[in-house]
């Protein structure tokens, strides 16, 4: 599979160095982002067709186009080709010249902020990629937006080789909700399209059980240091270990909550005392539970309560969850 990501920021900055912003515009940029969404199906020549003076499609029937001159047209359609090359690369090919935007400028620092986050957590170009022509249809996204395609291939109906194609697509939108609510309510949504990705389950065969334990869970203490914490995941994940990063805000106690709702055998705890010394903090869930239900008077309760949080080096992270995932008998590893 492979995420393509892009920000309606670039495609809005563009469109406003065009003479398209405002809102007297707002009819023809929905009209020109629906043209650009259908990039993938019509390729270049019918979305110029659709930016311009309208497109007949092979039935005879006739779409309406955006009225936009071939010089805006062409604008457009080179900030949103596809590139090839590093997340980077792609970056500083829509970057824009000096006078870009403001807005423009916005979504490429949201893009930069992506391919350091995607980058720490192990992921290049190869699973999630910067691609500038994902635009999704809808009007009110307002940040980020992002599409899922399964790059395997299957057949036709004719029994051509073809790719699987898109199962899901999403973004942010911060004013949508503001229309019912008349508050600001910040969001991000996506869709999936449950039959085409059932299709493709059955296409690979990949139904699996689920673990009957959770995965390890990085705690998140500053969120300036959000790779890094993804980085420790990648860690794990890199030693066959199950693990995830919180992704909320806030303190320590709703984390360890969502980690028991996960069902985690032990959580990664470092704050900046941590940080500093080079160390890492274990937190075993599953014995946290039993000293629950202990008398603190008793040995056996000193005993374990030493083994349910103890510090350890960086570079022993992964040794120090697995003792915890082998003190209780986790034998599943993915």
């Amino acid at each position: 599979y492979v995420v393509k990501v892009n920000s309606r920021k670039v495609l809005d900055g563009v469109m406003e160095e065009n003479a398209l912003g405002g809102e007297a515009n707002a009819g023809k940029r929905l009209t020109v982002m629906r043209a650009i969404d259908k990039l993938d199906r019509l390729g270049d020549l019918g979305v110029r067709l659709l930016l311009t003076k309208g497109r007949k499609d092979e039935s005879g029937d006739f779409t309406k186009g955006a009225g936009l001159s071939e010089e805006t047209a062409e604008k457009i359609l080179s900030a949103i080709r596809q590139r090839s090359g590093s997340n980077e690369e792609v970056l500083d090919t829509i970057r824009g010249p000096a006078s870009a935007s403001a807005i423009r400028q916005a979504g490429i620092d949201e893009l930069e902020q992506i391919a350091r986050l995607v980058a720490g957590a192990g992921y290049d170009e190869g699973r999630i990629r910067i691609d500038p022509s994902v635009v999704r249809g809808l009007e009110y996204y307002t940040g980020p937006v992002y599409e899922v395609d399964l790059t395997f291939e299957t057949k036709d109906d004719a029994g051509r080789p073809v790719r699987f194609g898109s199962v899901g697509g999403g973004g942010r939108y911060d004013g949508l909700i503001a229309r019912f609510r008349g508050e600001a309510v910040p969001a991000t949504g996506f869709s999936i399209g449950v039959s085409r990705l059932a299709a493709a389950l059955a296409h690979i065969d990949k139904s699996e059980p689920k673990p009957d334990v959770g995965p390890v869970v990085v705690t998140v203490f500053d969120q300036e240091r959000i790779a890094d914490y993804q980085h420790m995941v990648k860690t794990l994940r890199d030693a066959d270990v199950r693990a995830e990063l919180y992704l909320g805000s806030g303190r320590m106690g709703p984390q360890l909550k969502y980690a028991d709702k996960r069902r985690s055998p032990c959580v990664v705890i470092q704050g900046a005392d941590e940080k500093s010394k080079g160390e890492v903090q274990i937190k075993d869930l599953i014995l946290g539970a039993e000293l629950a239900g202990m008398s603190k008077d008793r040995d056996e309760y000193r005993q374990k309560q030493a083994k349910a949080q103890f510090a350890v080096s960086e570079e022993k992270l992964v040794d120090a969850v697995r003792e915890v995932l082998q003190r209780h008998g986790v034998t599943w590893e993915v």
